[in-house]
C-alpha cells in the first residue's frame, strides 16, 4: 500500500455479526415481534406501517490519524425512528459488528420503549464500526468528536432534535466529548448540556444514572415475581429472595444487575461474558468477581468450587439450572438452537433483542415459562437519561430546593409526636426519618414508579387480549404512538 494511504485498520474493519445460522437479521426479528402484536390492535394498515418505519438515517464517514501515522477510515449511522415527541431518544454504541441494519431496529424498539414508560421522546439510536477494545483513548476520542461533529452538521443531534446517551462500547466519558464538542458550535445556547445523557455528574449528568438500566431490570423481574398469574405458570414462589439467577453478560448492565438481585436477596449462581462463563450452584460473590474481572478481563482463577466454561461454550451458561435467566449482552443469544434447553423458568431481557423470533416461539411452547421482554425490561437507562435531560433544562439538582425544608418538617413532626406520647425516639431511628431525599433517592423513586406502572400496564394487556407479554408490551406502546401521531393532525390532506 501507498505510503499515507487511507485504510480501514484491522480494529476499525466491519465484522459483520450474522447471527445463529438459519435465523433472520436483528431488524427483521424486530419486524416479526412487531407484526405480531400490529395484528392484534385494530389500527389501519397504514398507520401500523408508518410506524414500523425509520423516519430518518444518517451515515457518515470519516478519517482519523492512527497512532502510527498512517490514516484509517471510520463509518459512523444515526438512525431516527420517530419524531411523534421530540427530541429523539437513543444511546451510541462502539462495536466492531455494527451495521445500519442493527441501528433501525434498535431505533425502532427505541421509540416503543420510550412509550411504554410514558418517557416524552421519539426513538433514535446510534452506532459506530469500531472495537474500542483494540484503541487508545487518544483514538477513541479522536472518533467520537469527528462522529459528533457530523451529527452536528447534519442536525442529528440537539437538546430539542435528538439526544444521544451511552450504549454497548460507551460510557460517560464518551458523553462528556459529545457534549463538549456540541457546545463548541453551540457557544451561546444555555441549554446545550441536554444534549446528550449519561454525562459523569460533574460534566451535568445525574446521580443514579450509571445503574439505571441494571436497576430497573430488577424492578422489573421483582413486580413480575409477586404477580398471582407468573406464579401460578413457571411454579416459581413469590419474591426476589432466594431466587438462583444466571446473567450473560458482565458490562454495566449485567454487573448493576447482578449487585441488585444478590444485595436484595437473591443468589447469582452464573455470570457469562465473550471470553468466558463461570458457575457455582452455591452463589458467587458478585462484588469480588466483578474486581477480579476488571483487574483480570476473564473469570478463570477466580477462587472457589466454580465450573468455568471457555470462550467456544460461554452461551452454554444459558442453559445452565436456574430459576431467573438474564441474556444482557448481545442480540440473537436465545434461538432456535438451544431455546429448548433453557432450563429458567423466568427469562428477563436485559439487553436489546437477546431472544429471536424463533426462540421465543419454543420458550413459549413450553406453557411453563415467562418472557419479560426487553423493550420492557431494560427501560431504566432511558427513563434515568430523561431525568437528567430535565435536571439540565431546568439548570438545578434534584433536591436541592427542598432536601433541607424536608428534613426541618419532619423533625419538628417527630419532637410534636415525642412531645405528646412522652416517648423519646433513638437517634438513630430519627436520622432515618428525617433523612430527606437525596438526588440519588429522587431517582431511584423515579425509576420505581415508572416500572411499576409500565410492568401493570404489560401485565394487564397480556390479560386483554390473551398473549404473551412482549406483544402486550408492543400493544400498549403501539396504541401510544398511534395516539399521539393522531392528535397531531395531518398538515397535508389528500
Amino acid at each position: 500500500m501507498v505510503a499515507g494511504a487511507v485504510r480501514p485498520a484491522p480494529f476499525i474493519q466491519t465484522r459483520q455479526y450474522s447471527g445463529p445460522a438459519g435465523e433472520p437479521r436483528f431488524l427483521d426479528c424486530f419486524k416479526t415481534f412487531y407484526d405480531k402484536a400490529a395484528a392484534l390492535s385494530g389500527l389501519p394498515d397504514g398507520v401500523l406501517n408508518s410506524m414500523k418505519q425509520c423516519q430518518s438515517i444518517l451515515r457518515v464517514e470519516f478519517t482519523i490519524k492512527n497512532e502510527k501515522g498512517g490514516y484509517d477510515q471510520v463509518v459512523g449511522y444515526r438512525a431516527q425512528h420517530s419524531l411523534h415527541r421530540l427530541p429523539c431518544k437513543g444511546g451510541i454504541r462502539f462495536a466492531p459488528n455494527v451495521d445500519l441494519q442493527e441501528v433501525m431496529a434498535l431505533a425502532a424498539l427505541m421509540t416503543f420503549k420510550c412509550a411504554l414508560a410514558d418517557v416524552p421522546f421519539g426513538g433514535a439510536k446510534g452506532g459506530v464500526c469500531i472495537d474500542p477494545k483494540h484503541m487508545s483513548e487518544s483514538q477513541l476520542e479522536r472518533i467520537t468528536r469527528h462522529y459528533t461533529m457530523a451529527l452536528c452538521q447534519k442536525n442529528f443531534i440537539g437538546p430539542g432534535l435528538d439526544v444521544p446517551a451511552p450504549d454497548m462500547g460507551t460510557g460517560a466519558r464518551e458523553m462528556s466529548w459529545i457534549k463538549d464538542t456540541f457546545q463548541q458550535f453551540n457557544t451561546q445556547d444555555v441549554d446545550s448540556q441536554a444534549c446528550v445523557t449519561g454525562k459523569p455528574v460533574h460534566a451535568g449528568g445525574i446521580r443514579g444514572r450509571t445503574e439505571a438500566t441494571g436497576l430497573g431490570v430488577y424492578y422489573g423481574i421483582r413486580e413480575f415475581l409477586n404477580y398471582d398469574e407468573v406464579l401460578a405458570k413457571t411454579g416459581l414462589s413469590r419474591g426476589v429472595p432466594g431466587k438462583t439467577v444466571i446473567i450473560q453478560g458482565f458490562g454495566n448492565v449485567g454487573y448493576w444487575a447482578a449487585h441488585f438481585f444478590q444485595k436484595y436477596g437473591a443468589k447469582v449462581v452464573g455470570v457469562g461474558e465473550y471470553n468466558g462463563a463461570i458457575y457455582n450452584e452455591n452463589g458467587i460473590d458478585v462484588e469480588a468477581l466483578y474486581q477480579h474481572w476488571q483487574t483480570n478481563k476473564t473469570f478463570n482463577g477466580f477462587p472457589g468450587n466454580n465450573k468455568f466454561l471457555s470462550a467456544d461454550d460461554a452461551t452454554k451458561i444459558l442453559e445452565f439450572p436456574c430459576e431467573v435467566l438474564i441474556p444482557a449482552a448481545l442480540e440473537q443469544q436465545i434461538h432456535r438452537d438451544n431455546a429448548d434447553k433453557i432450563q429458567a423458568k423466568l427469562i428477563g431481557e436485559a439487553a436489546n433483542g437477546p431472544t429471536t423470533p424463533a426462540g421465543d416461539a419454543i420458550l413459549l411452547a413450553k406453557g411453563d415459562r415467562v418472557i419479560i421482554p426487553d423493550m420492557l425490561l431494560n427501560v431504566g437507562g432511558v427513563t434515568v437519561s430523561y431525568f437528567e435531560w430535565l435536571k439540565n433544562l431546568a439548570h438545578v439538582r434534584f433536591g436541592r430546593l427542598n432536601k433541607k425544608w424536608e428534613e426541618q418538617s419532619k423533625k419538628a413532626m417527630l419532637e410534636l409526636i415525642e412531645k405528646v406520647s412522652s416517648r423519646p425516639l433513638s437517634e438513630q431511628d430519627k436520622v432515618a426519618v428525617v433523612s430527606g431525599a437525596s438526588e440519588r433517592d429522587i431517582v431511584y423513586s423515579g425509576l420505581d414508579d415508572t416500572m411499576c406502572n409500565a410492568c401493570e400496564e404489560t401485565r394487564s394487556a397480556a390479560k386483554e387480549y390473551n398473549t404473551d407479554h412482549r406483544a402486550a408490551a408492543f400493544l400498549v406502546a403501539i396504541k401510544k404512538v398511534a395516539l399521539a401521531a393522531r392528535q397531531s393532525g395531518k398538515m397535508f390532506t389528500w
